[in-house]
């Protein structure tokens, strides 16, 4: 997936590139470093590079060689993705795009593995609430959304991929993004939304220390979740219940009705016209209208 050290003198040289924005500074790999890798803790390593295709693709390749925790950060993707294989990219050090491995082994049987992806929206919404001080809420399954002039946008989105024994979470959130500079009208930014902060250094580290924190809960339960919290704060945090939506499913296939639930195995029930309800997934889905 994808997306500032300021000093007081403009630099020279080869740093000049790194000081190219000096209202999108660098990350601080060993301060982040410092802050998040510890004793008993999730994270194992940071590591933040200045440019790549994609960290999930990165962190997929070296996941036998890494141990859980492992984190990588791009300051700029060239070739980052979505869900539906929908291209992610924004301008260098524009927002946080940040990959982990998670390694929940025997103690969570994988057929609930699947509840990884919710589990970080979960994570990443909070952490972005508590961190930049505005209202962050999830479209299923997997998008961030703020409010820019009273209008819902999406300003992130999570990509969960398996790899040999575990699973790589890709996070992408944009974070000073111009109206100029989004990909698509509807998307938005932090900044757009008037975020307090918008120092990607607090807002990276909130994320990693609300992912560690459900994560925990998650593998403690035996990846129930239900005993973990986690159905609960996912639907309290998601804004499709309630709604009329209309969901793309694969084959061709559209059903529409109004979003009700989140059921055991995370996907979205759906109560059509004829008053049946059906479970959605995967797919794309589309709010069109509250029904609340």
């Amino acid at each position: 997936m994808t997306p500032s050290d300021a000093s007081g003198g403009a630099p020279s040289g080869a740093a000049a590139g790194r000081w190219s924005s000096l209202d999108r500074p660098p990350l601080n790999a060993a301060a982040l470093e410092r802050a998040l890798v510890g004793d008993g803790g999730l994270w194992s390593s940071v590591e933040v590079v200045a440019a790549t295709g994609s960290t999930n693709t990165d962190l997929a390749a070296r996941a036998g060689q890494l141990p859980e925790g492992a984190v990588l950060v791009a300051e700029e993707q060239t070739a980052g993705r979505g869900r539906l294989d929908r291209s992610w990219v924004a301008p260098p050090r524009s927002g946080l795009f940040f990959s982990v491995l998670l390694k929940p082994g025997d103690s969570v049987p994988q057929e609930r593995w699947g509840w990884l992806t919710l589990l970080a929206g979960v994570a990443a919404a909070s952490g972005v609430s508590r961190a930049a001080g505005v209202d962050t809420a999830l479209k299923w399954p997997n998008d961030l959304l703020i409010t820019v002039e009273g209008e819902e946008r999406k300003t992130g989105g999570i990509l969960a991929e398996r790899v040999s024994d575990g699973v790589v979470l890709g996070i992408g959130l944009n974070v000073t993004l111009t109206e100029d500079e989004l990909p698509v009208p509807e998307a938005g930014s932090l900044i757009l939304a008037k975020a307090a902060v918008t120092d990607r250094e607090p807002l990276l580290k909130a994320v990693l220390r609300s992912l560690e924190h459900w994560y925990g809960q998650w593998r403690a339960a035996g990846g129930d979740p239900a005993a973990s919290g986690l159905q609960e704060a996912y639907a309290a945090d998601c804004v499709t219940l309630g709604r009329h939506v209309r969901a793309d499913l694969p084959g061709g296939r559209t059903l529409t009705g109004t979003a009700e639930a989140v059921d055991a195995d995370g996907r979205l029930v759906v109560r059509t016209a004829e008053d049946r309800h059906e479970t959605v997934g995967a797919g794309d889905v589309v709010h069109l209208r509250s029904v609340r």
